[in-house]
């Protein structure tokens, strides 16, 4: 019995000092539970080395056991792996290859400024645009105004058309993947930071840059936690050009769908 106990203890302590090493290290607290799982599941191996004998079957039936348990083990352990999201190889290879393209980007010579005040411009024009509808009846002018921002803004000075520039905000949505932590358009997840349909109601596109090149510049209400934490990498200022950048905030300010909850940012720089 006295064994019995010391290996308990030391399973305990093995537990605890995975727990709060994991937890140091920044571990999702799923895989924090799994460790402690393999540190419980070892001290039960251990338990059981010094359990009495039991009579039980031996030869081919004993083999045929151990061979069953093994298979229901996989099968157990396969089933809970498939619930797991999976990834595409080659859609992976894919953005890599975009990520580590060398070739100049087209919105690269955007002028910043320029971008700015002609998409606010066109911001003001949807306003009114969306207060003449709803003087009219119409319950939808928010998703009119957010379509109509997206559907005309026009860099000022430049050669590339507004399709181009909100095709390459969406892509680089998904090239960053964007949509593990935030939910839009009702996909994604928002348990590591904020549902962001509303955001363009909140934050202009010179804000929205300095949140992804600063993630500390700014706190979503209800994410204080996360926001200490630095939950939102900032990674984004060495992987993305300027102009990768622009068009991503640019996108990202015609999302003004007040029906949904987005979380109010909050200014901390």
């Amino acid at each position: 019995m006295g064994k019995a106990m010391v290996k308990i203890v030391v399973g305990l302590a093995v537990a605890a000092g995975l727990w709060f090493g994991s937890m140091a290290m920044g571990f999702p607290p799923v895989f924090q539970g799994m460790f402690v799982g393999f540190a419980a599941v070892g001290t039960l191996m251990f338990l059981l080395l010094d359990a009495p004998r039991t009579s039980g079957p031996s030869g081919w039936p004993a083999a045929m056991s151990v061979a069953a348990f093994y298979l229901i083990l996989c099968l157990g352990y396969g089933a809970a792996a498939s619930l797991w999201p999976q990834f595409d190889p080659e859609d992976e290879r894919e953005k890599i290859a975009k990520l580590l393209d060398g070739k100049e980007n087209p919105l690269d010579p955007w002028n910043t400024a320029d971008v700015t005040k002609r998409i606010q411009e066109l911001d003001e024009k949807a306003k009114m645009l969306a207060e003449r509808i709803q003087a009219l009846g119409g319950d939808q002018a928010p998703v009119v105004a957010q379509k109509t921002v997206a559907s005309t803004a026009t860099p000022v000075g430049t050669s590339v058309n507004s399709d181009d520039a909100m095709k390459m905000g969406e892509e680089q949505w998904q090239l960053q993947e964007c949509y593990n932590c935030h939910k839009l358009r009702g996909e994604g997840g928002k348990k590591r930071g904020p549902e962001l349909d509303n955001i363009g109601s909140y934050l202009t596109v010179e804000e929205i840059k300095q949140k992804i090149l600063d993630p500390k510049s700014f706190m979503a209400e209800g994410f204080e936690k996360e926001w200490e934490k630095g939950r939102m990498p900032d990674k984004f200022k060495d992987v993305m050009s300027d102009g990768e950048v622009t068009a991503l905030a640019a996108w990202l300010s015609t999302f003004k769908n007040t029906s949904v909850a987005t979380p109010k940012p909050i200014k901390m720089k």
